[in-house]
């Protein structure tokens, strides 16, 4: 998909973007190469998130659309019984280079509208996060601050970044800080085969509604 058929998709424009990236980055503090999947109630308010790092040779749309659905289906109920779509999913990608449009944010663009079809949702904005800043495409809107490498500056605030018990219980000079995913990822493959894999690591899911939350801040 190209910016200029994104654009004339009427795609609805969110609310408060500056507000709105500055929130979704403290929750997930998205390094080059994260993506972020957000939804929005109908009061635009943020209800649940989720992270995630594609495996670097993904680069088709059907591909990116089915992470987005499998991270959808993780955090939130789908809307497909509803006669008119009521929330909306916001797609943020972090990454190096130049700001603008590229051709993967083409292939991200379609993935989050196909899967928000697929889940009950109305397709909302995509926001581009580069060093230079970040950008909602296709409407004009933008900033400075939170850009690529402002997770450097954000504090540790979730348990997916801190060592295990039992690296912790460790003498003293005997502990090997390694982060948990790298851990569980050991164990999950002598369990796993090659095929069952999901292609995509998984950084962090925040939930916002207090029912429903699935995150640890």
């Amino acid at each position: 998909m190209d910016l200029e058929a994104w654009t004339a998709s009427g795609i609805p424009l969110l609310r408060d973007p500056r507000e709105f990236v500055l929130e979704l980055h403290q929750r997930h503090l998205p390094q080059p190469g994260t993506v972020v999947i957000a939804v929005l109630n109908a009061l635009h308010r943020l209800v649940a998130s989720a992270s995630f790092t594609p495996w670097t040779h993904d680069t088709d749309g059907w591909q990116h659309r089915n992470a987005l659905l499998t991270h959808l289906r993780r955090i939130i109920p789908h809307d497909l019984r509803l006669p008119e779509p009521t929330r909306t999913a916001v797609l943020l990608r972090c990454r190096d280079g130049a700001p603008g449009w590229t051709e993967q944010d083409g292939a991200w663009m379609w993935a989050l509208r196909d899967s928000s079809v697929l889940h009950g949702l109305r397709c909302g904005a995509y926001i581009g996060l580069t060093p230079a800043g970040w950008q909602v495409l296709g409407d004009g809107r933008g900033g400075r601050k939170p850009h690529a490498g402002s997770w450097a500056d954000g504090p540790v605030h979730t348990v997916t970044e801190l060592p295990p018990r039992s690296v912790l219980d460790a003498p003293h000079g005997q502990r090997t800080l390694q982060p948990v995913a790298d851990q569980a990822k050991r164990g999950e493959d002598a369990a796993r085969s090659p095929q069952s894999e999901p292609p995509w690591a998984t950084a962090r899911v925040a939930a916002v509604e207090p029912t429903r939350r699935t995150g640890t801040r």
